[in-house]
Protein backbone atom coordinates (compact mmCIF):
# COMPACT_ATOMS: atom_id res chain seq x y z
CA UNK A 1 0.00 0.00 0.00
CA UNK A 2 1.43 3.45 -1.09
CA UNK A 3 0.34 6.78 0.26
CA UNK A 4 0.19 10.29 -1.77
CA UNK A 5 -0.83 13.54 -1.44
CA UNK A 6 -2.94 14.73 -4.60
CA UNK A 7 -4.03 18.38 -5.01
CA UNK A 8 -7.18 19.14 -7.36
CA UNK A 9 -7.97 22.62 -7.88
CA UNK A 10 -6.68 23.64 -4.67
CA UNK A 11 -7.48 21.21 -2.29
CA UNK A 12 -5.34 18.54 -1.11
CA UNK A 13 -6.60 14.90 -0.67
CA UNK A 14 -4.84 11.74 0.96
CA UNK A 15 -5.32 8.62 -0.95
CA UNK A 16 -4.02 5.23 -0.06
CA UNK A 17 -3.38 3.09 -3.60
CA UNK A 18 -3.86 -1.23 -2.77
CA UNK A 19 -2.52 -3.23 -5.14
CA UNK A 20 -5.25 -6.02 -5.93
CA UNK A 21 -5.14 -9.00 -8.19
CA UNK A 22 -2.51 -6.88 -10.28
CA UNK A 23 -4.75 -3.72 -11.07
CA UNK A 24 -3.81 -0.74 -9.00
CA UNK A 25 -7.23 0.14 -6.72
CA UNK A 26 -6.87 4.12 -5.47
CA UNK A 27 -9.09 4.39 -2.17
CA UNK A 28 -9.56 8.05 -0.85
CA UNK A 29 -8.60 8.79 2.62
CA UNK A 30 -9.51 11.73 4.98
CA UNK A 31 -7.30 14.43 5.17
CA UNK A 32 -5.87 14.84 8.31
CA UNK A 33 -3.83 17.86 7.90
CA UNK A 34 -4.27 20.82 5.00
CA UNK A 35 -1.71 20.44 2.55
CA UNK A 36 0.40 23.49 1.60
CA UNK A 37 -1.36 25.06 -1.35
CA UNK A 38 0.26 24.37 -4.67
CA UNK A 39 0.71 27.12 -7.36
CA UNK A 40 -1.60 25.62 -10.54
CA UNK A 41 0.14 24.54 -13.27
CA UNK A 42 -1.49 26.21 -16.84
CA UNK A 43 -2.31 23.02 -19.37
CA UNK A 44 -0.14 21.79 -21.92
CA UNK A 45 -1.28 21.82 -25.17
CA UNK A 46 -0.62 18.36 -26.77
CA UNK A 47 -0.66 18.93 -30.58
CA UNK A 48 -3.17 15.87 -32.39
CA UNK A 49 -1.57 13.34 -34.21
CA UNK A 50 -2.80 12.77 -38.02
CA UNK A 51 -4.06 9.22 -38.50
CA UNK A 52 -1.87 8.68 -41.39
CA UNK A 53 0.96 9.52 -38.71
CA UNK A 54 -0.25 7.29 -36.40
CA UNK A 55 -0.84 4.17 -38.66
CA UNK A 56 2.83 4.67 -39.48
CA UNK A 57 2.48 6.29 -42.43
CA UNK A 58 4.40 9.48 -43.51
CA UNK A 59 2.47 12.45 -44.18
CA UNK A 60 3.72 15.36 -46.51
CA UNK A 61 3.54 18.11 -45.04
CA UNK A 62 1.18 20.55 -46.05
CA UNK A 63 2.12 24.06 -46.36
CA UNK A 64 0.60 26.82 -43.80
CA UNK A 65 -1.67 29.07 -44.84
CA UNK A 66 -1.23 32.58 -43.99
CA UNK A 67 -4.58 34.66 -42.95
CA UNK A 68 -4.80 37.57 -45.20
CA UNK A 69 -3.29 36.13 -48.60
CA UNK A 70 -6.66 37.13 -50.70
CA UNK A 71 -6.85 40.41 -51.49
CA UNK A 72 -9.61 42.63 -49.58
CA UNK A 73 -11.32 45.21 -51.66
CA UNK A 74 -13.20 48.59 -51.01
CA UNK A 75 -15.87 48.20 -48.31
CA UNK A 76 -16.48 47.45 -45.13
CA UNK A 77 -14.58 44.37 -43.70
CA UNK A 78 -16.09 41.54 -41.92
CA UNK A 79 -13.65 40.77 -39.16
CA UNK A 80 -13.27 36.93 -37.43
CA UNK A 81 -14.77 37.32 -33.53
CA UNK A 82 -12.53 35.04 -32.67
CA UNK A 83 -9.02 32.92 -33.33
CA UNK A 84 -9.44 30.02 -35.39
CA UNK A 85 -8.73 28.23 -38.46
CA UNK A 86 -11.41 28.73 -41.35
CA UNK A 87 -13.47 25.97 -42.86
CA UNK A 88 -15.37 26.71 -45.72
CA UNK A 89 -15.35 29.36 -47.38
CA UNK A 90 -19.02 30.64 -49.00
CA UNK A 91 -18.60 33.42 -51.34
CA UNK A 92 -16.30 34.78 -54.26
CA UNK A 93 -15.44 38.35 -54.97
CA UNK A 94 -18.40 39.76 -57.00
CA UNK A 95 -21.05 37.91 -55.13
CA UNK A 96 -24.37 39.15 -53.81
CA UNK A 97 -25.10 38.65 -50.46
CA UNK A 98 -27.77 39.63 -47.93
CA UNK A 99 -27.94 40.82 -44.28
CA UNK A 100 -27.40 36.83 -42.31
CA UNK A 101 -26.10 35.15 -45.23
CA UNK A 102 -23.51 32.93 -44.12
CA UNK A 103 -19.80 34.29 -45.51
CA UNK A 104 -17.38 31.62 -44.50
CA UNK A 105 -17.45 28.75 -41.19
CA UNK A 106 -14.83 29.53 -38.72
CA UNK A 107 -13.84 26.49 -36.03
CA UNK A 108 -12.89 28.05 -32.80
CA UNK A 109 -12.56 26.05 -29.92
CA UNK A 110 -13.89 22.53 -31.24
CA UNK A 111 -17.01 24.64 -32.62
CA UNK A 112 -18.02 25.49 -36.10
CA UNK A 113 -19.27 29.34 -36.02
CA UNK A 114 -20.88 30.66 -39.18
CA UNK A 115 -19.52 34.11 -39.79
CA UNK A 116 -22.73 36.11 -41.21
CA UNK A 117 -23.16 38.73 -43.54
CA UNK A 118 -23.76 42.51 -41.24
CA UNK A 119 -25.65 43.99 -43.95
CA UNK A 120 -26.98 43.10 -47.53
CA UNK A 121 -24.12 44.00 -50.09
CA UNK A 122 -21.92 42.72 -52.58
CA UNK A 123 -18.62 40.79 -51.64
CA UNK A 124 -15.69 43.12 -53.20
CA UNK A 125 -12.87 41.01 -51.38
CA UNK A 126 -12.02 37.80 -49.49
CA UNK A 127 -8.89 37.94 -47.45
CA UNK A 128 -8.98 34.10 -46.11
CA UNK A 129 -9.20 30.75 -47.81
CA UNK A 130 -10.09 27.45 -46.47
CA UNK A 131 -7.64 25.88 -43.80
CA UNK A 132 -6.19 29.34 -43.18
CA UNK A 133 -5.87 30.51 -39.12
CA UNK A 134 -6.60 33.86 -38.09
CA UNK A 135 -6.87 35.55 -35.28
CA UNK A 136 -9.27 37.49 -33.47
CA UNK A 137 -10.00 41.04 -35.78
CA UNK A 138 -8.38 39.67 -38.90
CA UNK A 139 -10.30 40.86 -42.04
CA UNK A 140 -12.21 38.04 -43.85
CA UNK A 141 -14.39 39.61 -46.49
CA UNK A 142 -14.91 43.10 -47.68
CA UNK A 143 -18.24 44.23 -48.30
CA UNK A 144 -19.81 47.30 -51.04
Amino acid sequence: MKQYRITVNGHSYDVQVDEMNGAPVVSPAPATTPAAAVAPQPPVAIPPVPAAAAAGTPEPAAAPVKAGAGKLGEGEAVKAPMPGTILDVRVQQGDTVKRGDILCILEAMKMENEIQSPKDGRVTGVAVAKGSSVNAGDNLVSLA
